[in-house]
């Protein structure tokens, strides 16, 4: 077990690497929210998903839907890591013409399940993903990945009881709880409340883990294939930015690339992460 997080920690200094080095090539991006959702993104696709980057479309792979969109360099960095396409196209991140755009879009870039953006989306997506799945008797899973900023808009709670009445164990919903949105604090722009209540009250049941910490990731993930009959919410308490002293909890992160002097300081501060 040991070994198995540390290898896991270090494959996710490799991806912030890669998430800060796209988005200071490109001078935009979104730095905070790909920062704060490194770590369990990396347990994901490199230990828990079903998945083959020689055969994207498998029909037996498990889906993972980006729903706060804007966060795409976490992914299209995992994507890169595991070789669904060549690394150096994490130099073209919103050129035009290239398949890295804004936000992921399922026609252009292998491995990207699901096209998002519109926040309050990906979820509904998820609910018909795994509606279909079980239709198939296809044992696949779904993960949808949301901010939580994102919970403010009433089609998540739409899903939400959605999964429940068709006892959707093959769905997990990740709340990045990280305490920020687009520009300032949840808590001052609009109070989520008992996060893990409202799941509950929907039918759902609820894991909390330390998004940054691998082995309790490890240990939500482990639980979560114990549950049937009801869809899962894991809350990942996390920090935006993390990784990157200057960036942490910082609300003006949210969507600023990093200058060159910046990002020097945070590409050494990673390489001194373990």
């Amino acid at each position: 077990m040991e070994n198995r997080v540390r290898n896991l920690e270090e494959k996710s200094i490799e991806l912030r690497k890669t998430i800060l080095t796209m988005i200071h090539k490109a001078g935009s991006g979104h730095p905070g929210g790909s920062l704060s959702a490194a770590d369990y993104v990396t347990a994901l696709y490199f230990d828990e998903m079903n998945i083959n980057p020689k055969d994207p479309k498998m029909i037996e792979r498990d889906r993972f839907i980006l729903s706060k969109g804007h966060a795409c360099p976490v992914l299209y960095s995992v994507l890169a890591l595991k070789e669904y396409f060549e690394y150096e196209t994490i130099f073209t991140l919103r050129e035009m013409g290239s398949i890295l755009q804004g936000h992921p879009d399922m026609n252009k870039v292998p491995g990207v399940d699901m096209t998002s953006g519109s926040l309050g989306q990906g979820l509904s997506c998820g609910v018909g993903m795994a509606i279909g799945l079980k239709y198939d008797n296809n044992p696949a899973r779904v993960f949808v990945a949301l901010g939580d900023g994102e919970l403010q808009e009433g089609q998540v709670w739409e899903a939400a009881e959605t999964s429940a009445k068709y006892k959707l164990d093959n769905l997990i919903a990740i709340v990045d709880n990280n305490g920020i949105q687009n520009d300032g604090f949840t808590k001052d722009i609009m109070p989520l409340g008992d996060i893990e209540g409202k799941w509950k009250a929907f039918g759902w049941h609820v894991i909390n883990c330390d998004g940054h910490n691998m082995a309790d990731i490890l240990r939500a993930f482990d639980e979560m294939k114990q549950v049937k009959g009801q869809p899962i919410c894991i809350i990942a308490n996390t920090i935006k930015g993390k990784g990157v002293s200057f960036m942490a909890n910082v609300p003006a992160w949210h969507g600023v690339a990093p200058n060159n002097e910046e990002y020097q300081m945070a590409i050494d501060e990673l390489k001194g992460g373990l």
